[in-house]
């Protein structure tokens, strides 16, 4: 980044860093310690719609992959397009089988980083619930290589526990690289899988 550049605002862009995902089950630890949030075993990955045979072959290839693995229980990987047009790839796993769903996350993330498809990628979401049934939610951004909590209001219409969402930030801050800027806190509601 040049002088010029620093004058006129611009920024680079911050590098995808997929490994962050494996910070999930220490983050997992955490969060059940310091607030009774266990995982659901619930997960996906959010990216925009393609169309076109490459794409279709990649979705193929991950699904056959993430269906292939004996440990799954008869629970296969599903693909599904929310309201807004984007393409949710769904994995459900049992509750204890955190480590196994983040590896189901990154592999989707790889493969489709790894054809070409890595501007495609919006999120990856893990699903927690506490003995109230209370839901929290992780929510990695591919383009930012940042995670933020995101906490639906059980009951309520399109409304969010910021309250629990600012607490659960500063419990993980020492083991997720947690979004800063609270503006990019977007909502996921009816995210397919949680």
């Amino acid at each position: 980044m040049g002088l010029l550049d620093i004058l006129l605002g611009r920024t680079k862009p911050v590098v995808p860093d997929l490994d962050q995902l494996f910070g999930l089950p220490s983050a997992a630890v955490t969060l059940e310690a310091a607030a009774g949030f266990r995982p659901t075993g619930s997960g996906a990955v959010c990216f925009a719609t393609v169309e076109g045979a490459a794409f279709e072959q990649t979705h193929r290839e991950v699904q056959a992959l993430l269906d292939a693995d004996a440990g799954r229980e008869g629970r296969p990987v599903r693909l599904t397009r929310d309201g807004y047009g984007y393409s949710w790839l769904v994995s459900e796993r049992t509750p204890n089988q955190l480590p196994e769903l983040v590896n189901d996350l990154h592999a989707v993330n790889s493969a489709m980083e790894v054809n070409g498809f890595g501007p495609q990628l919006l999120c990856s979401l893990a699903g927690f619930e506490d003995d109230e049934g209370r839901r929290l939610t992780l929510v990695y951004l591919y383009k930012r290589g940042t995670f933020y909590p995101f906490a639906p209001l059980p009951g309520a219409a399109e409304r969010r526990d910021n309250s629990l969402e600012l607490r659960m930030k500063a419990v993980l801050a020492d083991d997720l690289r947690i979004e800063q800027d609270l503006t990019r806190w977007f909502p996921v509601w009816g995210a397919p899988g949680l």
